[in-house]
């Protein structure tokens, strides 16, 4: 067993559907995740839930759910894989490539492939974060984590988006999400990052998408974004050529993958593979929001092929067909009758 001892999820407590040889998804219940110390002899009051890794089918991502302590750390390593997260509660300190970040709720950012890093606790209570590491962590293999020591925090940095040296960290707030919040411009110090097309909140369809860790941050094995999804909202059934998680952050939300329904809430996982067609809808009342992730990141083109297209296409052939074919039979018989 590798350094990553106690990132595996118990597999008595996943719900896998497999629905034919090439498509699957997952759900997890909030309920079901438990959390379990990892990194044994490296780390203290650090615990961490595998959410979505090989025993679910995936290929591409490792997602796990972490919590450390007030007294607890992660000592410093480098990863031969790129590891991704959100704060979800607390306040955490990410030791990076020398520097001592403390974080709060909403922080996120990437640690690329190979630079030094280190988890430290909050000053009191617990810190809760997702993690998303791509290309998955190898199982069995004792060579995509490497320990370096105890980590050093002489040099702290207060996070501040704003400067350009905070290249691998972002931070986002409700009002990064609320359309209405986005209508009038940006004050010249604001504490934000510089608005540009690069950080638009994208809407359509009553889904509004803010994305916080990409290529802007220097990720290059998967994407991290934050969903919102308006009373009536909806995407309707697609799949793509790549692997999606959702962590759900509020809300009710109803979810079909592969003709199978679901309803997720709060802390629930849900996961769909390549191939796999889903659909959203938001039969509620209120806004619903999840924390998704991609792997690998989406291409250039047609990284959704919505099933819609397709069927209208299937439907505009077949109604022509049936207009050009009684002129085919005139036209054949107008032939004979020639002949």
């Amino acid at each position: 067993m590798n350094v990553l001892t106690g990132y595996r999820h118990d597999r008595a407590f996943r719900t896998i559907e497999r629905l034919g040889s090439e498509t699957m998804h997952h759900f997890l219940k909030a309920t079901d995740i438990q959390l379990r110390p990892a990194y044994l002899e490296h780390s203290r009051s650090f615990r961490r839930s595998a959410l979505v890794d090989e025993t679910v089918g995936s290929v591409h991502m490792g997602l796990g759910l972490c919590a450390l302590a007030a007294d607890g750390y992660i000592d410093a390593h480098v990863h031969s894989f790129e590891e991704s997260f959100f704060v979800l509660e607390g306040h955490p300190t990410l030791v990076l490539d020398g520097r001592s970040y403390p974080l709060m709720p909403g922080a996120c950012g990437v640690v690329p492939v190979s630079v030094s890093h280190a988890w430290l606790g909050p000053v009191s209570g617990i810190a809760r974060w997702v993690d998303m590491l791509a290309p998955q962590p190898r199982n069995g293999a004792a060579d995509d984590t490497f320990f370096l020591g105890p980590a050093v925090t002489d040099d702290v940095e207060p996070l501040d988006i704003r400067d350009p040296r905070s290249r691998h960290l972002f931070r986002v707030d409700d009002r990064d999400i609320v359309l209405e919040g986005l209508k009038t411009g940006a004050r010249v110090d604001a504490p934000t990052v510089s608005a540009s097309m690069s950080t638009a909140l994208l809407a359509y369809s009553g889904i509004a998408v803010k994305m916080l860790v990409d290529q802007r941050l220097d990720a290059q094995l998967s994407t991290m974004f934050m969903v919102e999804y308006q009373p009536g909202g909806v995407a309707h059934p697609h799949d793509h050529p790549l692997e999606e998680s959702y962590y759900m952050l509020d809300g009710e939300i109803e979810a079909v993958a592969d003709g199978k329904t679901y309803v997720l809430r709060r802390g629930d996982l849900f996961w769909t593979g390549v191939g796999c067609v889903h659909a959203f809808y938001n039969r509620t009342s209120r806004t619903v929001r999840w924390l998704e992730t991609q792997s690998p990141q989406p291409p250039a083109r047609h990284s959704y092929r919505f099933s819609r297209d397709w069927e209208y296409l299937k439907q505009k052939l077949a109604s022509a067909a049936v207009v050009h074919r009684p002129r085919a039979v005139a036209a054949k018989s107008a032939a004979k009758s020639t002949g």
